[in-house]
């Protein structure tokens, strides 16, 4: 999939990027060398390979260091709760900024 320069500048313009034109060149040659990387990736057959957790396990056996999932800090609701300028059943308030 390569992208032409109409596409970068559309890109460009949708990032709110201002790109001179030498920028745009350069930003149009890295990313269709992306673009060539990722589909040399789609073109190797994956199918029956596990997915990794992490990249270390495919060289060695790594074990999860999990902690016990328990509270380690009181409810302090009503505490911060105080601080808030406007709330309503236990919920901090704020404006609306989305139309």
């Amino acid at each position: 999939m390569a992208l032409t320069s109409q596409e970068v500048s559309r890109i460009a313009q949708l990032a709110r990027l201002e790109l001179s034109d030498a920028e745009q060149g350069a930003m149009l040659t890295q990313l269709n060398e992306f673009f060539a990387i990722v589909e040399k990736m789609r073109a190797v057959d994956t199918s029956g390979v596990e997915p990794l957790y992490t990249p270390l396990s495919a060289i060695e056996d790594v074990t999860l260091r999990l902690r016990e999932d328990t509270v380690t800090e009181e409810d302090r609701r009503e505490a911060n709760m105080r601080n808030a300028p406007a709330q309503d059943e236990g919920l901090f308030l704020v404006p609306k900024v989305i139309e």
